[in-house]
């Protein structure tokens, strides 16, 4: 694969995730009686959690010169983030939208302004990781560790904030 079609493949991918993620959102939920649904936020909240973790090996090892190690870890942090779409969009298609307790105040504020920082760096950041990731499948190292300068860290935020909005939604 070539760069020009590793692009196009970023591109298509970078446009059609957030655009069915939100055709499946705003579709209307209907009543179904399962049980297990109830799980999945849950589930989403352990991939973030162990997703953090993930990453946070990744730059651990890459800083130690531990090549293979960085690239088990940040293919583990690509495939938990897979999980954790396949997750959220099953989570919303049956689940109404949890929201946290608390009425009003500093912390129904702080919640807000870390879901709204969330949400908005979670689209930013799938171009940035694919890109990032794209370079290292090419060989492109120089490239790679250029764009990983702008990528993980907005990675790691969106992850972080995740577990953070999980346990002020569902845990407080």
């Amino acid at each position: 694969m070539n760069e020009k079609v590793l692009n196009r493949v970023i591109l298509a991918i970078s446009i059609a995730v957030p655009v069915v993620v939100a055709i499946l959102i705003l579709i209307p939920k209907q009543e179904h009686g399962w049980r297990w649904p109830a799980a999945l936020p849950h589930i989403i909240g352990s991939v973030n959690t162990v997703t953090s973790a993930t990453l946070l090996l990744g730059l651990y090892f890459i800083k130690r010169g531990d090549e293979r190690r960085h690239r088990l870890m940040m293919v583990t942090s690509l495939l938990l983030g897979t999980t954790f779409l396949v997750c959220y969009v099953i989570s919303h298609l049956l689940n109404e939208p949890q929201r946290p307790t608390a009425d009003g105040g500093v912390l129904r504020t702080l919640y807000l302004v870390i879901l709204i920082s969330h949400i908005v760096l979670s689209l930013a950041v799938l171009p940035l990781v694919l890109r990032a990731a794209g370079f290292a499948f090419l060989g492109d190292f120089v490239r790679h560790k250029r764009m990983a300068k702008f990528a993980y860290p907005v990675w790691l935020y969106v992850s972080v904030t995740g577990v953070i909005v999980y346990l002020m939604a569902y845990q407080m």
